[in-house]
């Protein structure tokens, strides 16, 4: 994911934590790249920081917390946080890398602003806000495509690149704090009874192999269908549609590991009722047919 401006510009000065820094209005982009085995390295920023991983394996600590660290995989961090990294694998063939993308409180503070006025939640939630905690997730599509686009936007030399990224900027953070309402409205999903749309995820979740409609859904939640699509979206960052496939998926991939059920039996089992379509979008969420997938997962078993 490293550009080849980066690989130009960077000088390789230590074998740990080797810091190359990129510096724009509202943000500040460190790549860190460690070729040896290294112990509780200790590192804090002074701002609220995206950590994301590109490139072999950490674990992190983090107050209570432990955890292993790989590629596809951020953490965000409010400001002045300890962590203490271990490179159990780091090596001169096998190079950790990993970005450290810091955010301006002020211009998060005025996108939070934004979507509380333009495209507040629902009353029964708590107004937007962006995370205080150490929030550690899985990165979607669009999250990683917006992190490729701005090692780019850091990297190249535009005169623009400042107007570039304040787009961005405002994008990744409306999209980090909908994957965080959307992490905590799973947890709560069936326990918070106030919450139409934890109510309508346990829903989603326990009735996967039915036929499930926005009108259906949208009743359950006591919306109009127009509404409940708008909320839904908005919250969580994505189409009730594309919400009940992914859940779909994951029930596929979780049969499709048993040797014991077919392709078939994954597809109808999961709910899907279109074994064209099943293969469509699982291609699509997975970058493999439901086929080839099978074969990996017998050739290298989660």
């Amino acid at each position: 994911m490293l550009t080849q401006s980066h690989y130009e510009r960077r000088r390789l000065e230590t074998l740990v934590e080797n810091r190359t820094v990129y510096t724009l209005q509202h943000a500040e982009l460190n790549i860190y790249e460690t070729h040896l085995y290294a112990t509780q390295v200790e590192l804090a920023f002074t701002e609220p920081v995206l950590a994301s991983m590109l490139r072999g394996k950490k674990v992190m600590h983090l107050r209570a917390q432990q955890f292993d660290f790989f590629p596809g995989e951020s953490v965000v961090l409010p400001a002045s946080e300890l962590m203490r990294i271990d490179f159990p694998e780091a090596s001169i063939e096998n190079p950790t890398q990993c970005l450290a993308l810091t955010l301006d409180t002020e211009k998060i503070d005025h996108v939070v602003h934004y979507l509380n006025d333009k495209h507040p939640r629902l009353e029964e939630h708590p107004q937007w806000n962006f995370t205080d905690y150490n929030f550690h997730f899985t990165n979607d599509t669009a999250v990683n495509q917006i992190i490729a686009r701005m090692i780019f936007l850091f990297t190249e030399n535009h005169p623009s690149k400042d107007l570039f990224a304040d787009f961005m900027l405002k994008e990744l953070i409306i999209r980090l704090m909908q994957t965080e309402a959307r992490h905590l409205l799973m947890t709560q999903a069936g326990k918070q009874p106030d919450s139409r749309l934890a109510f309508i995820l346990h829903f989603i979740r326990e009735n996967l192999h039915d036929a499930l409609s926005i009108d259906q859904l949208s009743r359950k939640a006591c919306m109009s269908q127009t509404h409940f699509f708008r909320c839904f979206k908005n919250e969580l960052g994505i189409s009730p549609v594309d919400f009940i496939n992914e859940e779909r998926i994951k029930k596929a991939k979780q049969m499709l590991q048993d040797p014991g059920n077919s392709i078939h039996q994954a597809c109808y089992g999961s709910g899907f009722n279109n074994i064209s379509y099943f293969n469509k979008v699982f291609k699509r969420a997975t970058r493999l047919t439901p086929s080839e997938y099978r074969l990996q997962q017998a050739i290298d078993p989660v």
